[in-house]
């Protein structure tokens, strides 16, 4: 005991005389920075800010602690590696720590400057700690830690992933979180935000109703691509280079009532709640031909299926009627033309559909461009058409390697096809009708993956109508996705949704209309559509394709959209009684089922 006290007080002694000699108070500073933690966002708690990710988003179960833990799912050549790039010290100790779950999950560091590292785990059911150390090299300032799986494993989960050591030279701390936010200009489709400044702050992110839609530098935002008469919540966060604050606090408002339809693409000429229908207009298959003056009052947009192309890339649009050999019932050129007057004259828009299943348009010249152009006219001319529907399929969009900013394609197919609607909408003006009917796998399945990603490997067509719709809204009368047809998709839940129930249309209609981040990436955010802009595709019958719903199913639907009723256990982020209505494949279809699809929607809309 006694020897023990001595040792103190030499120690004590020794720490006086340090302290009392001028430049050696660095050492007690390097010590308590020794102790920092300079990851930044290790846990996930701001989604996925300061993190760079593939294929990754953050979920609320399973979590380590808090409420929040990475999840990514490796695909293809992918690996789902997230990372962060830090600051650090030279020569200096540095101990990387996380916990994962899943199968072959590693957690590494590189740029050290002398041996990077990393540790990994063939198999972890339950939250397993990886840890591993390194030291600096002496003229490294900057390390990358990272994350991620293995090539064709599932989906795995980080949390609370730490690297300690000596503090680097930048910003440590995030800012605190913004004061003063309030409301500015209010309209129909969009609300006007502002803030007080935060010290420290590089720049801000502004959430709606918790879903981050907006960054911007300045202290003041527009949030656009609102429903009218609708109710949002808003909050601001401050960011710099440490992370992200917490939120604001809520603030309200109430978009003003619309004017009857709101924005282009001749939307203000259909009824509030529509119903869209595809009519085999150019072929009969199972379901035997249907004269257009024979469908009933109740479809409001007609989509007469299809117009193709004479090559896959040569722009040549033509639309070939149904031959007798094959529709033995069908009408002359002259009756056609006049059932389409008659429609018209009842308030009904009747569009060529251009594509279908075997009908790959892929727009590689601006060559193709205008001949685009020119046939689509001439079609719509001959017959007297109010518009177009874009029902592009399997190989007729896909990313370009390194095209992977939606905002900004660069890839010639998507880059013409824009230019080329664009085109018609200015030439037949504020009445001309344009609709579009992708499959989920070019726009919802773009939430996870985005063309073949950042470094190469996916399906080059994940998400690829993303540029297009976006470039459109604002002509888009009605964007119809196909959710049939289509594999498990991941929903803004984080969770997988299946065709065959009211659960998978409700989620993917929920991220039409409140926005998603693309790819995964939360400062790269597709804004939501207006609900007047959004019909649900479905198939109208068992024979018409794979997810047909029973009525109960369908109404289920439309309530939980419209209403917020009736959900199942999907929650919505909104409300929309607004949403414009139904589409169905095919009009021939639902005739051969005895008409079950139309009679759900009259049933419901009245």
């Amino acid at each position: 005991m006694e020897r023990t006290r001595r040792r103190r007080s030499v120690l004590a002694a020794l720490t006086a005389v340090a302290l009392a000699v001028p430049g050696i108070t660095a050492l007690s500073s390097a010590a308590r920075a020794a102790d920092a933690d300079v990851a930044v966002n290790g846990g996930f708690e701001s989604g996925l800010t300061s993190w760079t990710c593939t294929a990754g988003t953050t979920v609320n179960s399973p979590v380590h602690s808090g409420s929040s833990a990475l999840q990514a799912t490796p695909a293809g050549g992918d690996n789902a590696q997230c990372a962060q790039t830090v600051t650090v010290q030279p020569n200096a100790q540095y101990t990387l720590s996380g916990y994962v779950r899943g199968s072959y999950v590693y957690l590494g560091a590189s740029g050290t400057g002398t041996t990077d590292v990393s540790a990994w785990t063939q198999s972890a059911p339950d939250w397993q700690k990886l840890s591993t150390t390194f030291r600096t090299g002496a003229a490294t300032t900057k390390v990358t830690i990272y994350t991620h799986g293995w090539y064709g494993t599932g989906a795995y989960q980080a949390d609370d992933i730490t690297l300690v050591g000596p503090g680097g030279s930048g910003t440590t701390q995030p800012p605190a979180a913004p004061a003063g936010l309030k409301t500015t200009t209010v309209t129909s489709s969009s609300v006007g935000l502002s803030w007080s400044a935060v010290t420290g702050a590089t720049g801000y992110a502004v959430y709606r109703d918790g879903v981050k839609v907006q960054t911007v530098t300045g202290t003041s935002a527009t949030v656009s691509g609102l429903a009218a008469s609708t109710a949002y919540g808003f909050q601001v966060t401050a960011v710099n280079e440490a992370g992200e604050s917490a939120k604001s606090a809520v603030v309200t408002a109430t978009t003003s009532p619309g004017t009857g339809g709101g924005g282009g693409g001749g939307s203000s000429d259909l009824p509030a709640h529509a119903l869209v229908g595809y009519l085999h207009a150019s072929f009969a298959n199972g379901a035997s031909y249907t004269r257009l003056a024979d469908v009933p009052d109740s479809w409001d947009v007609i989509d007469l299926a299809f117009g193709e192309p004479t090559s896959v890339t040569s722009g040549d649009i033509r639309f070939n009627r149904c031959p007798v050999t094959e529709c033995p019932n069908v009408e002359s050129d002259a009756e056609f033309k006049a059932a389409i007057k008659a429609k018209q004259a009842a308030g009904k828009k009747v569009l060529i559909s251009i594509g279908g299943q075997n009908g790959q348009v892929q727009l590689t010249t601006t060559a193709a461009r205008d001949t685009f152009v020119s046939s689509v006219s001439n079609i719509i001319d001959t017959y007297g058409l109010d518009g177009l529907d874009i029902d592009f399929e399997g190989h007729s969009l896909s990313l370009n390697a390194g095209d992977t900013d939606f905002k900004n394609p660069t890839t010639p197919v998507i880059v013409n096809l824009i230019s080329a609607l664009k085109t018609l909408k200015a030439k037949y003006g504020a009445k001309f009708v344009l609709t579009m009917a992708p499959e989920t796998f070019f726009v919802q399945n773009g939430y996870q993956f985005y063309g073949s990603g950042k470094w190469g490997g996916q399906d080059p067509r994940c998400g690829a109508y993303l540029p297009v719709i976006h470039a459109l809204r604002d002509d888009l009368t009605l964007l119809h996705v196909q959710d049939y047809n289509s594999g498990p998709i991941m929903g803004l839940d984080n969770q997988y949704h299946s065709m065959g129930g009211a659960d998978f249309h409700i989620a993917m209609t929920d991220m039409l209309l409140t926005g998603f981040p693309v790819a995964g990436d939360q400062n790269n955010v597709f804004p939501p559509l207006r609900p007047d802009q959004v019909a649900i595709g479905m198939p109208a019958s068992t024979n018409a394709g794979n997810g047909h719903v029973s009525p109960a199913e369908v109404t289920k639907t439309l309530d939980c959209l419209t209403k917020k009723t009736n959900c199942g256990s999907y929650t919505t982020h909104g409300t929309w009684p607004a949403l414009r209505g139904l589409m169905t494949w095919s009009v021939n279809w639902d005739r051969y089922a005895n008409w079950e699809f139309q009679k759900t929607f009259d049933a419901y809309f009245g």
